[in-house]
């Protein structure tokens, strides 16, 4: 007999697919943004109009409040090292790296997940886990083959690193959350988030480009509308508003099509071709995630 899909559910898994959708197109957006301003200052503004829709809806909303004291080390955690060290990084490396590749390599964070929190949760690292960290590894190895990688002390060599350097930085921000726990919804401690990530961009953004050159155009203010209004602000929220009625493995599952997504539409907006090497590379990683996520039976 078919039951149909409860009311809440089905909310849940429109936000989160239309987060889904906005982060892997946001790919090929931000890869053109930065040819209007350079990466530290793009990313601080992308956050900081975030910073405003976020303040802006929590205080219609009523939920607006100050951090807690005990709240403080997912505050740091979070904010310094998630927001202001990923957003950072995958900026500054759009510059070398085609954006389809660096979906990839961003979202590879499941596969470092497993020996962190082995390493300092002491969680037990199953043979399914092991199994799908073996895979994603392997398609690591694929992508970055000396037969096809050009390595070297260059740009492209650096950002690609820099790409993983991040994804590891968010897996390590998981398993601190995983060890420090939540003393009330994330969504009331998101916007100071936001807030100190946004801080340390313009500090980190002055200190490295100097003054911004920000464009006044059109093309521009699309661009930012887009990266700080729905692909940062609104998906933020929609990913934390689903994932509160979702499971977190139909989430994880789920979160695999933001770099699927990522690389169709760098092949759409900017015409990147996607190579063999890339195609079995990437499928092997999200072979991976897939296995390592996937709850036991």
């Amino acid at each position: 007999m078919f039951n149909p899909v409860p009311n809440e559910a089905r909310k849940a898994w429109i936000l989160f697919a239309c987060a889904v959708i906005f982060w892997g197109v946001n790919w090929p957006i931000m890869k053109i943004g930065l040819s209007y301003t350079g990466p530290l200052w793009f990313a601080a503004l992308r956050v900081s109009v975030a910073v405003a829709c976020l303040f802006a809806l929590l205080g219609a909303q009523g939920r607006l409040s100050w951090p807690k004291r005990e709240e403080f080390p997912a505050l740091l955690s979070v904010g310094v090292v998630q927001i202001g060290g990923f957003m950072g990084l995958i900026h500054f490396s759009l510059l070398f790296v085609e954006a389809g590749r660096s979906s990839v390599l961003a979202y590879t964070t499941p596969i470092w997940v497993a020996p962190l929190a082995a390493w300092f949760l002491g969680e037990r690292l199953t043979r399914r886990k092991l199994m799908g960290l073996l895979i994603g590894i392997g398609g690591l190895i694929v992508l970055f083959n000396p037969l096809t990688f050009p390595w070297g002390w260059n740009g492209y060599t650096l950002s690609n690193g820099l790409l993983i350097l991040a994804a590891m930085l968010w897996a390590g921000v998981i398993v601190h959350m995983r060890g420090y726990g939540w003393t009330r919804p994330h969504l009331s401690l998101l916007p100071w988030q936001f807030l100190l990530g946004g801080l340390l961009l313009v500090v980190v953004a002055y200190a490295v480009e100097g003054m911004p050159d920000i464009p006044m155009s059109a093309g521009f203010a699309a661009i930012m509308i887009f990266n700080g209004v729905l692909a940062t602000a609104f998906s933020f929220w929609a990913f934390i508003q689903a994932a509160r009625t979702l499971s977190a493995s139909s989430v994880a599952m789920a979160s695999l099509g933001v770099p699927v997504v990522g690389i169709a539409s760098s092949v759409l907006i900017l015409g990147e071709q996607v190579s063999t090497v890339m195609t079995l590379g990437a499928g092997l990683i999200l072979l991976g995630i897939a296995v390592f996520t996937k709850r036991s039976a």
